[in-house]
C-alpha cells in the first residue's frame, strides 16, 4: 500500500485519501476551465483589463462574504459546506457550456457567472482549510499538507495542459472547443460531490458561542496578534499581488511567444510543475529546521525568476523560469499551511483560514486585477518585471519587519502553538 512507504503517511487515512482524489479531479477541471474563459475573454476583447477583470470577480466575494463564510466553517459541518459551495460550482459550469454552445460573443454573462463560482470558493475554501486537520492524525498532519499541496501541483500541471488541448482539437463546426472544456469540467465536480459525499468525518459544530461581533472577528484578532501568521500571510498577499503573472499569459501566448492556446496550457502548467518537484521532495524529505528563513529565500527567488518570465521572448526560458517561479512558492505555501492549522486552535479555524483565504485571493485573484491594469498602462513586459522587483523588495522589507517569522524552526503542533496559547485564551474570552 502507498501508506506503507515512508513519507506517505497521510495516507493511511481513508477519508484522506477520498478527499484527495476528489480534489484531484475537481482543481483539474478548474484549471482547464480556467484556461478556456481567459482564451475566450480575450479572444472578445483583446483587452488586457478584461482579463484583470476576470480574477477581480473571482476575488470581490472573498472580500464581500469574509466574516459570514469563516463563521459558517466553524458553525456548520464543514463537509456539508463544502458540497452545497461544489454544487452552486457545478450549475455555473453547466451556464458556461451553454454559452459556449450558443457562441455568444458578449463578456457580461461570463463576468457574472464568474462572480458566483467566486462565491462558491468563498465560503468552500475555509471550510476545506479547516476540514483537513479532521482527516489525519495529527502527528500525520504536516505530511498531509505536504500531499495536499503535491495534489494540487499535480491538477494544475494537467488541467491547464487537458484545458489546452480540448480547447483546439477539431471537434466540428457545431461543438466549439470551449464546449469541451466546461464539459470536462462538469464532469470532474460530479466526481467532486460523489467522493466527499462518502467521507466519514463529521466535524460538526466547532464554535458553540452565540453569533456576535465579537465571534465574527475573533479570526482577525487571532491573526493580528500571532505575529508569525499575520507575517506570513501578509507577504504571499504583497509577493504574489506584485510578481503574479498568470493573468497576462494569454498575451504572452498570443502576442509575446505566439504559441497560441496549446502554448497557454504548457505555461499555466509550468509553476505548477515546478510546485510539483518541490513537494514531493518535502513530502519524503520533510523541512526539519529553519522554516521561517527557508521560506523567505524561497520567496526570494520567486520575484527573481518572474523577472527572468517579463522579459523573455522564447518559450523554453519562459517555462523555466514559470517553473523556478512554482517551485519558490511551493515551500512558502507549505511553510504557511502548516503554520495556518497548527497554530490555530481547532474551533477557529474556519474564520482564521476565511482570513488566510482573503489574503491569497488577494494575491491571486486580485493580483489578476492588478497585472491587467498595469499591462494596460505600462505593456505587458514592463509590469511583470516591476513586479518581480517589487517582490523582493516586500521580501526583505518582511524579514526585517517580522522577527517572529523569520525566526520559526520547526514545523510541528508543539513548537507553533506554544507561543500563541496566551493569544489563544485572549481571543476566546473576547
Amino acid at each position: 500500500m502507498l501508506s506503507s512507504i515512508p513519507g506517505t503517511a497521510a495516507f493511511a487515512s481513508r477519508d484522506f485519501r477520498r478527499y484527495q482524489m476528489a480534489r484531484l479531479m475537481v482543481i483539474m477541471g478548474a484549471e482547464a476551465q480556467a484556461v478556456a474563459v481567459a482564451w475566450q475573454v480575450y479572444e472578445i476583447t483583446h483587452r488586457a483589463v478584461d482579463l484583470g477583470y476576470t480574477g477581480l470577480l473571482l476575488f470581490l466575494p472573498g472580500l464581500l462574504f469574509l466574516l459570514p463564510s469563516g463563521h459558517v466553517a466553524d458553525r456548520f459541518d464543514r463537509r456539508t459546506v463544502i458540497l452545497v459551495c461544489y454544487t452552486l460550482q457545478g450549475f455555473c459550469t453547466l451556464a458556461l457550456l451553454a454559452l459556449a454552445w450558443r457562441r455568444v460573443h458578449n463578456v457580461a454573462p461570463i463576468f457574472a457567472l464568474l462572480f458566483l463560482i467566486g462565491s462558491g470558493r468563498a465560503f468552500s475554501a475555509p471550510a476545506s482549510a479547516a476540514l483537513l486537520p479532521h482527516l489525519v492524525p495529527a502527528d500525520h498532519f504536516v505530511n498531509a499538507v505536504t500531499w495536499g499541496s503535491t495534489v494540487l501541483q499535480i491538477a494544475n500541471i494537467t488541467g491547464p495542459a487537458v484545458g489546452g488541448l480540448l480547447y483546439t482539437l477539431p471537434w466540428g463546426p457545431n461543438f466549439p472547443g470551449a464546449s469541451a472544456v466546461f464539459t470536462f469540467a462538469l464532469a470532474t465536480e460530479l466526481w467532486f460531490l460523489l467522493l466527499v459525499g462518502t467521507l466519514h468525518a463529521r466535524p460538526g459544530r466547532m464554535e458553540h458561542r452565540d453569533l456576535s461581533v465579537s465571534v465574527l472577528l475573533a479570526g482577525f484578532r487571532y491573526v493580528w496578534r500571532a505575529k508569525m501568521l499575520l507575517g506570513s500571510i501578509s507577504l504571499d498577499l504583497f509577493v504574489v499581488l506584485l510578481g503574479g503573472a498568470t493573468a497576462l499569459l494569454p498575451i504572452y501566448a498570443a502576442d509575446i511567444l505566439h504559441t497560441g492556446p496549446q502554448g497557454l496550457g504548457l505555461l499555466r502548467a509550468a509553476p505548477a510543475f515546478g510546485a510539483l518537484i518541490v513537494s514531493m521532495r518535502m513530502a519524503f524529505l520533510p523541512m526539519k529546521r529553519r522554516a521561517g528563513i527557508k521560506m523567505l529565500i524561497g520567496v526570494g527567488f520567486f520575484g527573481a525568476a518572474t523577472m527572468v518570465f517579463g522579459v523573455s521572448t522564447h518559450l523554453a526560458v519562459s517555462v523555466a523560469a514559470l517553473t523556478v517561479v512554482g517551485a519558490s512558492d511551493m515551500m512558502s505555501v507549505v511553510v504557511r499551511s502548516s503554520m495556518l492549522q497548527l497554530a490555530t486552535p481547532a474551533s477557529m479555524r474556519g474564520r482564521v483560514s476565511a482570513v488566510n483565504s482573503l489574503f491569497v485571493g488577494a494575491s491571486n485573484e486580485l493580483g489578476e486585477f492588478e497585472s491587467g491594469v498595469t499591462a494596460q498602462w505600462w505593456g505587458a513586459v514592463r509590469a511583470v518585471v516591476i513586479g518581480g522587483i517589487g517582490s523582493m523588495v516586500v521580501t526583505g522589507l518582511w524579514a526585517i519587519l517580522f522577527p517572529a517569522l523569520r525566526g520559526v524552526d520547526k514545523l510541528s503542533a508543539d513548537s507553533l502553538r506554544i507561543p500563541e496559547a496566551e493569544i489563544a485564551e485572549d481571543v476566546r474570552r473576547g
